[in-house]
């Protein structure tokens, strides 16, 4: 434990901000995982109607510093392929 003052906040703060972080990161693995299971189940309406939001909970998390640009890209794109893989399939 610090004994400084400034360290002792510090440790606080990174505290509260990495439990904000992980809900973020929480919040995005969820909502994938619930469009993964719309893909599965092969519900192309589901499917196309939850996309822009889960790009849009990505694209937040990203501009929050949650995750990098290019992770976040690839992401969104590894999602979008496959629903343009099940929209070919059918």
């Amino acid at each position: 434990m610090a004994n400084i003052k400034q360290q002792k906040k510090r440790i606080l703060v990174t505290r509260k901000e990495s439990e904000i972080n992980k809900s973020k990161r929480s919040r995005v693995k969820n909502i994938v995982k619930k469009y993964e299971a719309a893909i599965a189940e092969k519900n192309i309406e589901l499917a196309t109607q939850m996309l822009p939001e889960v790009v849009s909970v990505i694209d937040k998390a990203k501009s929050d510093g949650v995750y990098k640009q290019n992770t976040a890209s690839r992401k969104v794109a590894r999602l979008s392929k496959m629903l343009s893989d099940l929209q070919k399939a059918e």
